[in-house]
């Protein structure tokens, strides 16, 4: 489907189940009025081979139906002019060079959100040549997976991405095709795997060549590519995808697929999966199933993974709803993981401006430990995300303090959601900047501050050496990797808590986490640990080389003493500072 190049011409093949006559016109026959006539075929597609039209040239259908003419871009259009809004035909010879990379698995992943406009810093909206500026700095910041806000065409000159009107164009703006591959292949070579985030919930809604595509309407709602019913809605617009119809279903599986084979990204994140399965989403007491939306999801899933099996896939769906993790085969959706709200809701509401006394130290050991007894990896835990950090709400740090976004208060409580990020099962996401701190919200025509990277270059080495451990580079905190976790010290009235993480237990396995969630500080405090011996901080998050206001709290070793009567673990004394957060191991 689409526009396919070859030695002598181009084929074009389009679905238009409802025009009476279709035409291909373009600056390869200087636009003529019809065009090329398209021959029908079965299931309602059109095709014909136009000699001499070549990649670069401008193209689009004319669809005649009941008298009228319908001048459409290409639903399949790879490549969009920016200042013409015409397809450009498309033809891939990027060069991939000798690069080999293999997407880490799930339990090994830390992975950073972005905004290509706005991640550069940059006076002018960002490229992908901006991010492959910035990559040498993720790589040492211990990143080793990006996800990218939807790249694909989108109708203004500024979006988030979430409006796309051609599914299957990269946004020109920001590099087009070839400035997506480039920055995938950059991101190789530097050991970082790329996540795309995709839109199937609903296209557009606004210049959407798809609406009526064919000329074809009912209920004057969108025709052959969307539900023209109820089905329609969404928050978004009456612009819900027809999952029922094969078409369509294979239309979102082909995009899906496209990213993965000839991108060679190394996974998708599909946005608002609860509106792809649900007609009003997850909670809406009046929403209903969408068993075909169901379905169309493990088509993409399933031939995701027959492409690869290391092709990652996560569901943005927020009630952490196991069956979508489970398997095909066993009647699940057959994502790989989910973002998890069940995490970040009480976290971010447990950190931001409350009093001490209104923390609540069963609450954070809830959100910590994973819902279920299966895999924690099928979570993605975070403190933020563009979502959380906009539509009136704030990055974590201003909902802390607005008045001083960084105040030691701030800057403690920041280093306490990146530590809970990084120590908690589930797969650890950061959003753009807050690694330094970054404040106010997301805006897509504000561009990420990188003066702060300087200015708060302390907060910054505590995120590297936190991902540091969490990726066990220096071999002794495998545990952070591991699927087991006991929260074995819960102190509700001094709002001190601790866990044990391990892979498979034992020195330089097993990491001890321990929080202190109030601004109390603490002389002398003592933990029952799960082993005797010396237990190694290899994080304190008090250092003053994080922050020259913090206290510098004293501590390189914790003694887990034995044989203390009334005592059946061994106890370990140690001081800890206000909100303090210390990693433990043992050599």
């Amino acid at each position: 489907m689409g526009a396919m190049v070859c030695e002598t011409g181009t084929d074009f093949r389009v679905w238009a189940p409802n025009a009476e006559a279709v035409f291909v016109t373009g600056s390869f026959n200087e636009w003529a009025d019809p065009g090329v006539e398209l021959v029908a075929e079965d299931g309602g597609n059109w095709s014909v081979f136009v000699p001499g039209a070549k990649a670069g040239d401008h193209y689009k259908f004319r669809l005649q139906r009941d008298g009228k003419t319908f001048l459409k871009v290409d639903p399949r259009a790879r490549q969009i002019d920016s200042e013409t809004g015409d397809g450009l035909i498309y033809q891939d010879s990027f060069d991939w060079g000798e690069v080999q990379f293999e997407t880490p698995p799930l339990n090994e992943i830390v992975l950073y959100e972005l905004h290509v406009g706005t991640f550069s810093g940059k006076e002018r909206n960002g490229t992908f040549a901006d991010v492959i500026g910035r990559l040498p700095y993720l790589r040492d910041l211990g990143v080793n997976a990006i996800e990218l806000m939807p790249p694909t065409e989108f109708p203004s000159e500024t979006s988030w991405g979430y409006n796309p009107n051609h599914p299957f164009a990269v946004e020109a703006d920001y590099g087009g095709p070839d400035g997506l591959k480039a920055l995938i292949r950059a991101a190789h070579e530097h050991g970082i795997a790329v996540i795309l985030d995709v839109v199937y919930n609903h296209f557009g809604p606004d210049q959407l060549d798809l609406w009526q595509f064919d000329g074809w309407e009912e209920n004057g709602m969108g025709g052959i590519y969307f539900y023209n019913d109820w089905r329609a809605e969404t928050p978004w617009g009456a612009t819900r995808p027809d999952y029922g119809r094969h078409e369509v279903r294979q239309y979102l599986r082909d995009n899906a697929v496209l990213w993965v084979e000839e991108f060679r990204a190394d996974g998708l994140r599909l946005d608002a999966v609860s509106y792809i399965r649900r007609s009003k989403g997850m909670d809406h007491h009046e929403s209903v199933d969408l068993p075909e939306g169901w379905e169309a999801l493990q088509w993409i899933n399933k031939d995701l993974k027959l492409l690869s099996p290391r092709t990652i896939s996560i569901a943005e769906d927020l009630g952490c709803n196991e069956a979508l993790t489970s398997w095909v085969e066993d009647g699940g959706a057959g994502f790989d993981t989910q973002w998890d709200a069940s995490f970040i809701n009480p976290v971010r509401e447990i950190l931001q401006n409350l009093s001490d006394d209104a923390r609540d130290v069963g609450a954070m050991a809830d959100a910590i430990l994973p819902s279920s007894g299966g895999d924690p990896f099928r979570r993605v835990v975070y403190s933020e995300s563009h979502d959380e950090v906009a539509n009136g709400k704030k990055r974590l740090v201003s909902e802390i303090d607005e008045n001083d976004p960084s105040s030691i208060w701030a800057k403690r409580r920041a280093l306490v959601a990146a530590g809970l990020v990084l120590t908690t099962p589930g797969v650890p996401m950061f959003f753009q900047g807050q690694e330094f701190l970054e404040d106010g919200w997301f805006d897509d025509q504000e561009m990420l501050d990188w003066e702060k990277a300087r200015k708060f270059q302390g907060i910054r080495q505590a995120f590297r050496d936190l991902i540091r451990l969490r990726r066990n580079f220096d071999d002794n905190t495998r545990g952070l990797s591991g699927r087991n976790i006991d929260v074995f010290h819960r102190n509700h009235s001094a709002k001190v808590l601790a866990w044990n993480r391990w892979y498979d237990g034992g020195a330089r396995d097993s990491t001890v986490v321990i929080l202190n969630l109030s601004a109390q500080s603490h002389e002398f405090y003592e933990i029952a640990l799960p082993a005797g011996g010396e237990w190694k901080v290899r994080f304190n998050a008090d250092w003053t080389g994080y922050s020259p206001d913090f206290h510098n709290t004293e501590l390189s070793v914790v003694e887990g003493k034995e044989d203390i009567i009334g005592h059946p673990a061994p106890l370990g004394g140690f001081a800890l500072p206000p909100y303090g957060f210390l990693i433990l191991s043992q050599d």
